[in-house]
Formats: C-alpha cells, structure tokens, sequence
C-alpha cells in the first residue's frame, strides 16, 4: 500500500496554487500588451520564456530538486486547477473596452 506525504502533497499544492495565479497573471497581462503592440511577438516570446522559467524553477524547488513526487503532485494539481479556472474566466462575456457595446 502506497502512503501518500500529506503534507508534501500540501505545500506543493499551495505554492503550485500562487506560482499557477501569477503565471496565468503574466499571461493575461502580456496578451493585453501584445493586442496593443505593433509587433507582438516582441512581448509573446520572451515573456513566455521567462513565465515558463519561472514556473519550472519554483515547481523544481518545491520538489526538492525532483526527489519529492509527493511535492509534484500537488504543484501539478494546482497549476490544472488554476488552469481550469484561469480558462473558464477568459471565456466569459465581457464588455468591450471602448465603451461601445
């Protein structure tokens, strides 16, 4: 029988949670400079590489280098759930910014 490290599991999810929140945050952040921008993929790639970086890096810490499986878990199950959350919040209605309707 497998014992699962609750507490690792935790941690993990609860700083895969905030890593998950600020790196949809950037995302969001970075398409609405872009829509803006003449050349977007002058914002799009490297705020994609360093996002990305960032998020690998802290998931790599919070694994304790990749020996804490339990620690993964969480941090993956976290960034899916912000995920999801992050999706389902992009596809709402919103008004349009301007000001016409």
């Amino acid at each position: 029988m497998i014992t699962a490290d609750w507490t690792a599991v935790y941690t993990g999810f609860w700083i895969g949670a905030v890593a998950s929140t600020l790196f949809f945050a950037g995302l969001a952040v970075s398409v609405r400079w872009a829509l803006r921008a003449g050349r977007p993929g002058m914002i799009l790639l490297p705020s994609a590489a360093v996002r990305i970086a960032l998020l690998l890096g802290v998931g790599w810490w919070v694994t304790g280098a990749g020996s804490d499986s339990w620690a993964f878990v969480g941090y993956v199950a976290a960034f899916f759930l912000v995920r999801l959350i992050a999706t389902v919040i992009a596809r709402l209605p919103r008004a349009r910014e301007d000001g016409c309707n």
